[in-house]
Order: C-alpha cells, then structure tokens, then sequence
C-alpha cells in the first residue's frame, strides 16, 4: 500500500520475514477512504500502550505495542503526529520511511498522522511483534434500525386498549333428517 509518495521500501529477509511490512498493510485497509477525526493515546492493563484512531464513520483502529524489549521482538509506538487541518481530508494511503520506522498516513496534500515506532524482531522466527490492530466498529445508528418495542418481562401484561373481538358462535346443529351427528 504505496505509492510514488512513498515508495516501497525492502528490508533485508535478516530484519524482517514481512510482518512490518504486511502490519503497515493491514493498518492501510482500515483507514483508506476515510477520514481520522480524533487520535489519542491510551494505556490499558492488557497493553502497554494503545493509539486508538477513531474514524468519520465512528469506527475505532486500535494499534497496540506487542512485546517487551530489544532482545524480543517488539513493537512500540514512541511519537505520533495528527495535523490539525486534515480533519476534512479523505486518506489515500499509507507509506514508510527510514526502514518501517516512520509510518505515513496520508491524503492527496500530504501526511494526515505520521507514526514514529521502533520495532525489532527479535530473535528471528522466534517471537512475534508488529502492532496487535485491532478494529472496533460502532452498532448502527438508530438511523439504521427498524422501530424495537420493549417489553418489560417483569410485570403483567395489562390489559389490551382495544375491546377484543366477539368469540364466534357455534353453529347450531342441522336438525334436519339423516343429518343428526352421530
């Protein structure tokens, strides 16, 4: 997911078996054809440190640090910058530069949110790392759904607004002869 903004980089098959490269992938499919209306930081007990992406459609991209340090692999988000004008601006792509370490979102002007993130895989094929992506859509809005009446289980039915209808009759039976039921 690049583009002549950013071309393509290749890392040596020594630093990276692909996962960065389809990490920055993955995280391109979320957020291409929209536009990224908050970015914040979060700390969680799960993990160390979370950036959460909310979307125009409310959407949330959630990008999670994954392991624990130079010698595993890892990957860690240490700065992030969202431009403040790009609120209005639809994201074309995303990109890389200085061998992964700087992600690029952008749209047809330039950088929308730019990612500075150090990552290592550790000892190779050994421990996983790239960012955990994690993708947290909204329910519909209340546009979007029929009418739901609720019922509450708790108490008893009351009684019905509407006067019920008339039981039919029985019909009487045919007294006429060779008629009578048996």
């Amino acid at each position: 997911m690049s583009s002549e903004r950013y071309p393509i980089e290749v890392l040596d098959e020594d630093k990276d078996d692909g996962t960065i490269v389809e990490n920055l992938a993955t995280l391109g499919s979320h957020v291409i054809g929209h536009r990224i209306t908050k970015a914040e930081r979060q700390r969680r007990e799960d993990k160390c440190n979370v950036l959460v992406l909310t979307l125009d459609d409310g959407t949330q991209v959630e990008l999670a640090d994954t392991g624990v340090g130079s010698t595993d692999g890892y990957t860690s988000l240490d700065a992030f910058f969202l431009d403040p004008a790009s609120g209005d601006h639809i994201i074309t792509g995303v990109g890389s530069t200085d061998g992964y370490t700087v992600w690029h979102i952008y749209a047809d002007w330039g950088d929308i949110l730019r990612l500075e993130l150090g990552w290592s895989r550790g000892n190779p094929f050994y421990y996983g790392y790239g960012f955990d992506i994690n993708v947290v859509a909204l329910p519909p809005s209340s546009d979007d759904c029929l009418p739901v009446r609720l019922v509450d289980r708790t108490r008893p039915p009351q009684a019905a607004t509407q006067p019920a209808l008339p039981h039919p009759q029985p019909t009487p039976p045919d007294t006429r002869k060779g008629l009578h039921p048996r």
